[in-house]
């Protein structure tokens, strides 16, 4: 799955793709990655040549338990985090219901979680690779504030105060407490060209 082209198969199907898996749990993480990176892909509609739909409709997965909260975790709670944004970055995640260990044969030692993922990509214009990096140094270090992870990636003191004024972010902000939003106002503050 790591490997798998959605955008070439998705061109073959003439539509976006549904995806339904059990993932393992050994590699969910980089899966769901892999899919928040297929999704910000789009697909020419061969009956509008100008529209442009994406090439992953939506997913159906099931995984542990812990990573189904990780991935729909509400802004503030213990779970949310990187991967909480990157998703969620892609569209919502909603959960559906969690399986028990006595629900398979072999049991194994976790309760798993079924959620569907909607892929409706948030803030198109934003280049993908430059907000990673800045949500990358944003949860750096959990038990730091907000401005300090960004202060050790680099960016300078007097840019990030500038720019959590503007994007209203309170100064003692810890990256968990942003919703998405505020995330995408604070980048683009951060990497605008300084007039």
């Amino acid at each position: 799955m790591l490997d798998f082209d959605f955008a070439a198969a998705a061109c073959q199907a003439g539509q976006p793709l549904l995806v339904v898996g059990n993932l393992p749990y050994y590699i969910t993480s980089p899966i769901l990655l892999r899919l928040a990176q297929q999704a910000a892909h789009t697909l020419p509609d061969p009956a509008v040549p100008a529209c442009q739909t994406g090439v992953l409709e939506a997913a159906v997965l099931m995984v542990q338990r812990e990573v189904a909260d990780r991935v729909t975790a509400a802004p503030g709670s213990r779970d949310y985090g990187l991967l909480t944004v990157l998703c969620a970055l892609e569209g919502p995640a909603t959960r559906l219901f969690t399986l028990p260990p006595e629900a398979f044969s072999p049991a194994p030692e976790v309760h798993s979680t079924v959620f569907r993922w909607s892929f409706t990509p948030r803030f198109p214009d934003l280049s993908r690779e430059s907000f990673q990096q800045t949500l990358k140094a944003a949860f750096a270090q959990k038990r730091k504030t907000l401005a300090n992870n960004l202060r050790a990636a680099g960016f300078p003191a007097s840019r990030i105060q500038s720019a959590m004024q503007t994007a209203d972010v309170p100064a003692q902000a810890r990256a968990e407490e942003l919703p998405l939003e505020a995330f995408a106002a604070l980048h683009q503050q951060l990497t605008a060209p300084i007039a």
